[in-house]
């Protein structure tokens, strides 16, 4: 009996807040529509009107306490929308407004804003405004992807689960197991878009691969199944359709000849693929069967990227030693979302994006998160933007935009795999995303290539232990540093001298002497060019000026209390060399979001940084002079934003816009003005930190939502 009076009084409650939801959104009043009764919420449709048409709908829904958790994770919030929503047979809702006795949230429902998935938005856009949101149902089978997308995502990490804590079978870690789930995941890709593709196995005897790699096939034959599955992965990994071709002319595969499966429990093999393949019916929103079996070539691309960027966040460990930082979904979401907002505003970018004459890199790209939310906006771009375009025409431009607009690279050969991947998840595996030593230095990007930058960058000195091995770690670490730095400043080499400056009378470079060179005589990577010029002293003792160009470097010195440049040691926070190299990278005009300690914001000691950046301004005239970006915005994030990771590092979004190149003279730059800079303070991103998980039940806010939506408005 108590609990039926518990219950009662809950339904009481609830339906209490929906009757002051109504009141609250009253200008909703044209129609309205009940959803089930759900164990902890209830929820209503409602739609407003204008000009004589019903606006997409908003679902309002009542939470019973205790259940946060559900609204502030958006990942499981998409699940519980899907719960609420599945028996819906009419339109489905484009935002949601949920409340509980002593929280409110409003949500943009599964990425009908450009957005990558379920997030939550400062307010609900203006009746007027609603009629600008595309219905859902473009997709005529995004239901369906919506019931895969969440069975996927309970699949996935049950499969790890049972992995990491029984089978274990033959991975180190928690990383060994999403490893594994990524290469079952790119051989799925041959057996969806290579239907009749066969190979040998370490026997000599030719399968047609659909007939092997299926649960069925596992399940009868066992550990045969298992080795043949292998020798498919070793073939298949160097096929042509996965090699891209980076700006430097190099070959890289998704898998190195090194890589091979590891799993060798026949169940594993069997749980993953029927989990990847038993998809059912596929049908379309009204129910009408397109075909017996689904698979994940059906499911919506956007839909297919979010589930490997939730499973990946949440079981990623980070704390191995290699600074490998996976940036929280909703710091990706705020950078992307204000770059997209001020390019769809720039009239001379959108005529190159509507050619698909463009590019996006992250040169420090772990699994290319950025790259993923960035695809899912410019898809939305081209959906609500070129409305020129045909249906086809748009569609070339997104395959297109795959093939050629996206670049990323990671000192990680583990991130590099996972993020070719996610894009060939999403219909890109022809995504420029390579391995290199070190993005500061590698040779396949290229100095004024990319119109927009978002990254994550390493920052931050190591610590070195004071016994033998940690005094030969900071040594070995020096040499390396030492040599990154010649690309960034004169320094110690194997000749006399050597300056390499652009000579802007002359209009060209002029080089006095190489670092290191290759075979062919030329510099070794395109940071052998910077903006040190020498202004005087002797040959001994030369004394450099800066004179900054579009395509130089030279943070790898800082200027004295005469402001002569001299070598900085091997202690600089790579962050500044990764600020210097990615507006290098930028063509002029372009625009970069990178995540900086705030040290480099703020310190003292750091002024020439800042000063580098956006000049030194001048008393009379109030104006920047000499500098490479207009400062356009600084976002500061949450000191436990990266706790996981392993750091509570103070750090902040930079948002810098590089400035326009002189036609006349274009390693020039012009003297544009520096603007108003937008400045905010985020306190929480919608969880907090606990026990070495993210807690979405704590009832705090996303702050970047209401800074976002701030800086779009002007405010």
């Amino acid at each position: 009996m108590a609990k039926d009076t518990k219950q009662t009084e809950q339904r009481e409650q609830l339906q209490h807040i929906i009757e002051q939801l109504q009141k609250d959104f009253s200008s909703y009043n044209a129609q309205q529509e009940s959803i089930e009764a759900h164990e902890f919420a209830e929820a209503v449709l409602i739609q407003g009107m204008v000009e004589g048409n019903v606006t997409p709908k908003v679902m309002l829904v009542a939470l019973a306490d205790g259940h946060w958790g559900t609204v502030a994770d958006t990942a499981k919030f998409d699940e519980f929308a899907y719960t609420l929503l599945q028996d819906v047979t009419t339109e489905w809702p484009v935002f949601a407004v949920v409340k509980d006795s002593s929280n409110q949230a409003i949500l943009s429902l599964f990425g009908s804003d450009g957005s990558t998935g379920t997030h939550t938005v400062d307010k609900l856009p203006a009746l007027e405004e609603m009629r600008s949101f595309e219905r859902l149902e473009r997709d005529p089978t995004f239901r369906w992807s919506m019931k895969i997308y969440t069975r996927l995502m309970q699949r996935f990490d049950a499969f790890h689960e049972n992995v990491y804590r029984v089978t274990k079978d033959k991975v180190n870690d928690k990383n060994d197991i999403i490893e594994e789930v990524a290469k079952l995941l790119f051989l799925e890709s041959f057996r969806i878009y290579h239907k009749d593709i066969s190979f040998a196995d370490r026997h000599g005897k030719t399968h047609l691969f659909a007939d092997v790699f299926n649960t069925a096939y596992v399940r009868e034959h066992g550990d045969t199944a298992v080795e043949q599955i292998k020798d498919a992965f070793n073939t298949f990994k160097a096929h042509p359709d996965y090699i891209v071709i980076s700006d430097d002319g190099a070959k890289n595969a998704i898998f190195s000849d090194e890589v091979h499966l590891r799993l060798a429990n026949p169940k594993n093999f069997e749980d993953l693929l029927d989990a990847i393949q038993n998809l059912g019916e596929l049908t379309t929103n009204d129910g009408k069967v397109l075909k017996s079996q689904g698979t994940l070539g059906d499911v919506s691309g956007d839909l297919l990227g979010r589930v490997f960027d939730v499973f990946l966040r949440a079981n990623f460990e980070s704390k191995g030693g290699l600074g490998v930082y996976l940036t929280p979904n909703p710091v990706k979401q705020a950078m992307v979302e204000m770059a997209i907002h001020d390019l769809s505003g720039d009239d001379a970018f959108m005529a190159r994006f509507s050619n698909g004459d463009f590019r996006f890199c992250d040169p420090t790209c772990g699994s290319f998160g950025f790259g993923s939310v960035a695809l899912s906006q410019f898809d939305h771009l081209i959906d609500t933007q070129l409305v020129g375009l045909s249906d086809a025409e748009k569609q070339n431009l997104k395959q297109k935009i795959r093939d050629e607009s996206l670049v990323g690279a990671d000192a990680a050969p583990r991130m590099v795999m996972l993020a070719r991947v996610n894009m060939a998840l999403q219909g890109a595996p022809k995504a420029k995303i390579f391995y290199t030593d070190n993005s500061l230095t590698a040779p396949a990007l290229k100095p004024c290539s990319f119109d927009l930058i978002c990254t994550n960058p390493p920052f931050g000195t190591p610590k070195f232990g004071s016994d033998k091995k940690g005094n030969e770690s900071k040594k070995t670490y020096e040499a390396n540093m030492e040599q990154i730095l010649g690309g960034f400043r004169p320094a110690e080499k194997t000749v006399d001298s050597y300056n390499a400056y652009y000579d802007s009378v002359k209009m060209r470079w002029e080089d006095t002497g190489p670092l290191e060179l290759d075979a062919d005589g030329n510099p070794k990577w395109a940071g052998y060019r910077t903006d040190l010029r020498r202004v005087g002293g002797t040959d001994k003792k030369p004394l450099y000026g800066l004179f900054s160009t579009v395509s130089g470097l030279a943070l790898g010195s800082k200027p004295d209390n005469k402001g002569f440049w001299k070598p900085v040691g091997a202690n600089i926070d790579p962050a500044v060399l990764f600020i210097d190299r990615c507006l290098q990278l930028l063509k002029p005009g372009g625009r970069l979001f990178i995540v900086l300690p705030d040290g480099v914001l703020c310190n003292s000691g750091d002024r020439y940084v800042r000063e580098y950046i956006m000049g030194k301004k001048d008393e009379q005239t109030g104006e920047f002079v000499g500098g490479k970006a207009i400062v356009k915005a600084v976002i500061s994030l949450p000191s436990d934003t990266f706790k996981l990771s392993g750091t509570g590092a103070k750090t902040s979004i930079l948002y810098l816009q590089k400035r326009a190149a002189n036609p006349e003279k274009p390693e020039e730059f012009l003297a544009e003005p520096q603007t108003d800079v937008f400045m905010a303070v985020a306190n929480t991103l919608g969880y907090l930190v606990k026990n070495n998980i993210e807690d979405y039940n704590a009832g705090v806010t996303n702050d970047l939502d209401t800074i976002v939506n701030a800086y779009k408005r002007g405010v």
